[in-house]
């Protein structure tokens, strides 16, 4: 296995502040596309004259693209090092999106054909899907035990901040400048990003990669590979099952409180943008807390199990009150608003905690292929949670997609962390029985 030489001059420890903002900006900038792209739906169905059923299949696409290739990248990162991978992702990225800018655009009397926005669209998602596990693997390799927390958690605030300024930018600029100039910034941003990796992105000094290594007990440490790993598998698909409730509120919040709560525009951008700042505080806040106390188990257990009884309150409070009388209440429109942001929320805190939990137990030297693994299932979970909610809506309305969040989230629990099994008893006791023996004896 090869890595990619350390920087040629020695790095100072503070050096590792700068590798972590190239991996937020790579992440941010993808993010800004991933995210941001469909908030233009309404303008691309129109300038594209797509249907809703080839809409949702070309927004799908992208979200494909990267669960196929997560995995990929992800040993390439374990393999290559973060710096090629990052480089070459990010670079391949901004071209396809600049190829997109010149011959998928729509414009005055040319409406591009559905193989070059279905193709380009996916092609963004195989090659983006570049920046998670090579940035992950940056933060466990140049971390510390006891940073990491923190660090994979203001990583992870690169998602809905992307998410946030994609939101805010491209609707405007598709509106008033088209779908070239769209793709052209995109395409900036990935550049821009590509650079501060290239300035920023290097293998740590020996002496600092060594540290997770020492930091690492050895009934912890990595016996084999993470794709032979039974317990990174287990976390892997708790990671991804518990994102199915959180792409549930990010993909049809909106129309459930448009719909359901009868709340006008304001109120909806309102209570989704509080969303988002509240989780990406929530993710800084957990990280640092749980670097601090050591149990990151116990908050991951405490979110999943949070999780199932909001998302089954608010299925409750939909069953029991219904749609008219939500659109008569205030009171019961303010609590809808509330409970989905709480909701939303806690299922979006705990990201950074569970990431930097996968990457421990996988080991810093496999942490591409261990987050790889996470991302493939995160993204095919975002896959197919929006195909599944409205099968779920024509079945029991509202109500019964909120009971399947919170089902989710139950199924979440045991896989994120799982209670010590009860033989730990026995094993503190062995310490206390030896620190007895040793003051008979002195």
């Amino acid at each position: 296995m090869t890595h990619s030489a350390p920087s040629p001059t020695p790095l100072p420890p503070r050096h590792r502040w700068k590798v972590l903002s190239a991996g937020v900006a790579a992440n941010a900038a993808f993010s800004v596309a991933f995210s941001g792209i469909p908030m233009t739906a309404v303008l691309m169905r129109s300038g594209y004259q797509l249907d809703n059923a080839t809409l949702g299949l070309v927004l799908g696409l992208m979200g494909l693209g990267i669960a196929v290739s997560e995995l990929p990248w992800g040993l390439l990162t374990d393999r290559w090092g973060d710096r090629p991978v990052l480089l070459l992702g990010l670079g391949a990225t901004a071209l396809a999106l600049a190829a997109m800018a010149l011959w998928a655009a729509p414009a005055a009397g040319h409406v591009p054909g559905l193989g070059l926005l279905g193709g380009g669209l996916l092609l963004v998602g195989l090659l983006g899907g570049s920046v998670n596990g090579a940035s992950g693997r940056a933060v466990m390799t140049w971390f510390a035990a006891g940073e990491r927390g923190l660090a994979m958690s203001i990583r992870q605030t690169a998602v809905p901040l992307g998410g946030a300024i994609g939101a805010l930018v491209l609707p405007w600029l598709a509106l008033h400048l088209g779908f070239a100039a769209l793709y052209g910034v995109l395409a900036l941003l990935c550049a821009l990003s590509a650079w501060m990796a290239w300035a920023w992105v290097h293998e740590p000094p020996p002496e600092r990669a060594a540290r997770p290594a020492i930091a690492s007990t050895s009934s912890s440490a990595p016996r084999t590979g993470p794709l032979r790993d039974a317990r990174v598998w287990r976390i892997v698909a708790g990671i991804g099952i518990l994102c199915a409730p959180q792409f549930a509120v990010l993909s049809f919040g909106t129309v459930f409180l448009h719909d359901f709560g009868h709340a006008g525009l304001a109120t909806i951008t309102a209570a989704m943008v509080t969303l988002q700042a509240g989780a990406m505080a929530m993710r800084v806040w957990s990280g640092r807390w749980t670097d601090r106390r050591g149990n990151r188990p116990a908050y991951l257990r405490a979110c999943a199990s949070l999780s199932v009884a909001l998302f089954a309150l608010l299925a409750l409070l939909v069953f029991c009150t219904g749609a008219q009388v939500a659109a008569e209440s205030p009171a019961l429109r303010i609590a809808l608003v509330v409970l989905l942001g709480v909701s939303g929320i806690c299922v979006s805190a705990w990201h950074g905690v569970a990431y930097t939990e996968l990457a421990t137990l996988a080991g810093a030297a496999r942490a591409g292929t261990a987050l790889g693994m996470a991302n493939t299932s995160v993204f095919l979970v975002c896959f197919v949670t929006p195909f599944s909610i409205p099968h779920l809506m024509a079945a029991q309305g509202w109500p019964l997609v909120w009971l399947a969040a919170a089902g989710c989230a139950l199924v979440a629990v045991p896989l994120l962390a799982p209670r010590a099994p009860s033989t730990s008893a026995g094993a503190c006791q062995a310490p206390k029985s030896a620190k007895t023996a040793l003051s008979r004896s002195t």
